[in-house]
């Protein structure tokens, strides 16, 4: 059976109450493409909201603890986000590895801690400029893919390459680069649905989806508006 495409927007620190109709927006255009996953990744605080208006649309968090609960002040577990209504978590993110300075052992377990909450898992993994410079983007991605899934067995978890080089700003890489990562890691995890994640617009999207070997897409800044995101869940159908 072939993998069904999964399209996941990453809010970051972004919205509040006045962003619910926005969400509602999207949740209705998911309701119009129904052969795509949809899913939006928002702040803790918009959760519940977040189901109340779109119910049906695949809501996350976007980190977890990697206990299921503690002395951990600030810190959100798994279970939390489970019970908040949450269905997913992002882990992983390149954000949470550089400013954080989160390791693939931590990474490991909170995937091994949020799966155990019923929780599916989007698992981020990409290199720097520097290792994409000295050619080491497939050696860093295989390390990072096996080590944050150590103990698991894969399931319930998509991975979402994305170029640590290319977040925020103008360049990507090319669609048959993608394309090859992508195959490298679905040759390392089998069954998986393999994302492209880092400054995705609907044109580059486009370009990507028509080569081949990604099945979809993690968004930041254009899933905040419902046309943009939109426009790339449109082109996925």
């Amino acid at each position: 059976m072939a993998k069904r495409s999964l399209l996941v927007g990453n809010w970051k620190m972004h919205g509040d109450g006045g962003d619910l109709p926005v969400i509602a927006a999207i949740g209705d255009a998911a309701r119009q493409h129904p052969a795509v996953d949809v899913a939006l990744c928002l702040p803790a605080t918009l959760i519940d909201r977040a189901r109340g208006v779109c119910p049906g649309l695949a809501i996350g968090g976007q980190d977890c603890h990697a206990e299921p609960s503690g002395a951990h002040t600030g810190d959100i577990s798994a279970p939390m986000l489970r019970e908040a209504g949450a269905s997913l978590v992002l882990l992983g993110h390149s954000e949470r590895r550089e400013d954080h300075h989160e390791g693939d052992a931590l990474i490991a377990a909170k995937v091994r801690t949020a799966r155990a909450a019923g929780l599916e898992i989007v698992l981020c993994v990409g290199e720097t400029a520097e290792d994409h410079a000295a050619g080491r983007s497939a050696a860093v991605v295989r390390e990072q893919l096996t080590r944050s899934l150590a103990g698991t067995d894969g399931q319930g978890i998509s991975i979402a390459y994305e170029p640590v080089w290319a977040i925020g700003g103008d360049s990507t890489p090319e669609p048959a680069e993608v394309a090859v990562m992508a195959g490298l890691i679905h040759d390392t995890v089998s069954g998986t649905r393999v994302l492209y994640g880092g400054s995705v617009t609907a044109e580059n999207a486009a370009a990507m989806f028509a080569q081949g070997g990604v099945d979809g897409f993690l968004v930041g800044r254009q899933s905040l508006d419902a046309d943009t995101f939109t426009a790339i869940l449109a082109l996925m159908d």
